[in-house]
């Protein structure tokens, strides 16, 4: 009411289940745990409005929206177009990145009357804008996968994560660091097994046995058959001789 907009409805249900969300996780080093992973969705009473207020306490102090440039490339091809500090759009901080930028929930239609679609974006220390999903359910998904690991927003950035961040995927999400990769090359870390090749048939020509040459039957006598005959002829030249 105070901001004269509406919650999307995913971010709705989700304040209406918790207000917020934290959840870190530290790693072991020496047997000393080291802070490391960190995600975070800031509760209703921390869902701050950006550039609403001065960034000093001077009456003619500068603001956010004497940054908007208007010679700013916007929409140009499939880039969506970018927030703007002023008037017309509205931000409210969803995550402080511990310091290392803002994701915020963008309305970017406020005038003449707020547009209920929204977007997540990342706001850089630089002050640079990169779009990340289009809804809070998606944005959800991702900061779950990525494990709130140090600067993963900036994997959505053109310029990449620090060294130091990228060692820490390496160890922890290895084929999210390859994003690029994987948006270019597709079949990179695709099995290319060809089935048709591994489980061919071979064709074979059949290895025959040598069996020994068979003889005629009666050829082969037994030995005692031999002595019978051997027997039988000197007892023939005996009688013979008599």
């Amino acid at each position: 009411q105070k901001n004269s907009c509406v919650l999307p409805e995913d971010l709705k249900n989700f304040y209406l289940m918790t207000d917020g969300f934290q959840m870190t996780w530290s790693v072991k080093t020496d047997d000393t745990p080291m802070p490391l992973g960190s995600m975070v969705i800031n509760s209703v009473s921390k869902l701050c409005r950006l550039g609403g207020s001065s960034m000093y306490t001077l009456p003619s102090a500068p603001t956010l929206a004497d940054l908007e440039d208007d010679t700013d490339e916007e929409g140009n091809g499939d880039k969506p177009e970018k927030p703007h500090f002023d008037s017309r759009s509205l931000i409210f901080e969803l995550d402080p990145c511990n310091g290392n930028g803002k994701v915020c929930l963008v309305y970017k239609h406020a005038e003449p009357v707020v547009s209920p679609d929204t977007e997540i974006w990342f706001l850089d220390r630089a002050l640079y804008w990169h779009f990340l999903t289009k809804t809070f359910t998606a944005y959800y998904r991702l900061l779950i996968t990525h494990l709130g690991l140090p600067q993963w927003q900036y994997a959505f950035t053109s310029y990449g994560v620090s060294p130091q961040a990228k060692q820490w995927f390496n160890m922890y999400k290895p084929i999210t660091i390859n994003t690029a990769l994987l948006s270019e090359e597709a079949d990179s870390f695709v099995n290319k097994l060809d089935p048709n090749k591994v489980f061919k048939s071979k064709n074979k020509t059949p290895v025959l046995k040598k069996k020994p040459p068979s003889q005629p039957p009666g050829s082969q006598k037994p030995p005692g058959s031999q002595m019978t005959s051997a027997k039988t002829s000197s007892l023939a030249g005996n009688s013979s001789r008599k």
